[in-house]
């Protein structure tokens, strides 16, 4: 086969099996959420499903279950009618599977940790530019964690000089709740998604999704990680 038309074939293929992300953007500024749809407008794999102009509009919104769903939400922090952070908390009791990025020009120590405590995924300065933005949507949507350098490091110099809490001696001390204990212990024993779901009667989406919490709240990035804490605390034997 002509390298030209393999080349235009992979191209073919790559673009089919391209995953779309659908958005949601919440900003009290229209020109903000004109430029962000603008520039997601230029992405095959991206949609904005709805934008949102205060926390308050965005719960309304994801109330009324849109079609298609957001799986990423941008959320301003400082908004008028209801901030980013508390509509962050209400969206994530509504929809825990919406991953939401705060997009801000703070970069307080004290917002960063607001944010990720109400449940933000990712936390990004709004000069980031337009590249960074998307990449940090696509990380998100794949469990990872985005955060523009600045915050990150500010997050980590917090963090230093933060005292070292005493070690939680069980997994409820670490906000776990029971499903996700139900789920932790076969994970940490080398189960796979697949079986836990089949044990435990859910799918495996669900059990993905209860994973990423169970990192987030055990501060740790991987199934090993997750493992070698419970094998130290000696939590289920």
């Amino acid at each position: 086969m002509p390298y030209c038309k393999r080349q235009a074939l992979v191209a073919i293929f790559v673009l089919h099996n391209t995953a779309m992300i659908y958005i949601g953007i919440t900003d009290d500024r229209r020109e903000i959420r004109e430029n962000l749809e603008q520039i997601f407008s230029r992405f095959k794999d991206l949609e904005v499903v709805f934008t949102a102009r205060d926390g308050a509009d965005a719960v309304e919104q994801i109330k009324k279950q849109p079609t298609p769903f957001p799986q990423v939400l941008l959320m301003d922090i400082e908004m008028r009618k209801m901030d980013g952070i508390e509509a962050t908390q209400r969206i994530k009791s509504l929809s825990p599977e919406v991953k939401i990025v705060m997009l801000s020009v703070f970069e307080e120590e004290d917002r960063i940790f607001a944010a990720i405590r109400a449940g933000a995924s990712g936390y990004l300065l709004k000069d980031e530019s337009p590249e960074r933005i998307v990449q940090a949507i696509k990380d998100v949507h794949e469990g990872r964690m985005p955060m523009s350098p600045l915050v990150a490091s500010k997050a980590l110099d917090f963090l230093r000089l933060t005292p070292k809490p005493m070690p939680a001696d069980h997994p409820e001390d670490y906000g776990l709740t029971s499903r996700e204990i139900e789920i932790l212990e076969p994970l940490a024993s080398g189960k796979t998604y697949k079986e836990i779901a089949g044990n435990l009667f859910i799918s495996p989406k669900t059990v993905r999704r209860h994973i990423e919490n169970i990192y987030r709240k055990l501060a740790v990035n991987s199934k090993v990680e997750a493992s070698n804490l419970v094998s130290r605390k000696r939590w289920f034997w």
